[in-house]
């Protein structure tokens, strides 16, 4: 059965660091069945199994890869499923780490580090996007640096997929800005 998570951090440390704790089968078997959302979708793709009745949203997105996604090979996919919404242009920006690593940007004595990480061409290139493109990150930390740096608000893949699926549904027409979630 395989075993789904949203961030990146957290499914992916099942992968990495639970088999360093527990040296059992059981560790071994949860690290070889966890993929993240967009790996599982993928998969399901490739197999014919995926069938999503997605509406178009807008004309482009601008993707920041969470760390972790990058280091074990993870962001693919999330190009992958971003590139099944009709009519998405994805565009990845090419960043490093977007400067929170979970809590160290909100540290008095490493906050100027964050910000200045994020300044390296995150929150430069999330400032050229017009308010038409959605910006998206997967990393809970991630979409926190983008929205406090560039007072931008970015989503998570699922969202977008649910807007996607919304838009598919009452079959709207697309959407022009960025939308407002609680």
């Amino acid at each position: 059965m395989p075993i789904i998570g949203l961030e990146p951090s957290c499914l992916l440390t099942l992968r990495d660091e639970l088999a360093s704790l527990r040296k059992d089968d059981d560790a071994k078997a949860v690290g070889a069945h966890a993929l993240t959302f967009e790996e599982f979708l993928v998969r399901e793709a490739e197999a014919g199994r995926l069938q999503l009745p997605l509406g178009t949203v807008t004309d482009k997105a601008v993707v920041h890869g969470h760390c972790h996604q990058k280091s074990f090979g993870a962001f693919k996919p999330v190009e992958q499923v971003l590139r099944l919404v009709p009519g998405l242009e994805v565009e990845t920006i090419e960043s490093s780490c977007c400067g929170m690593a979970g809590a160290f940007g909100y540290g008095a004595d490493t906050y100027d580090a964050s910000i200045e990480m994020a300044e390296l061409s995150l929150l430069p290139a999330v400032r050229r996007a017009d308010q038409s493109t959605l910006v998206v990150a997967d990393g809970t930390s991630c979409r926190h640096q983008i929205h406090d740096g560039a007072q931008r608000e970015a989503l998570h893949v699922a969202r977008v997929l649910a807007m996607s699926l919304d838009r598919a549904e009452t079959n709207s027409t697309p959407i022009a800005k960025e939308p407002s979630y609680g």
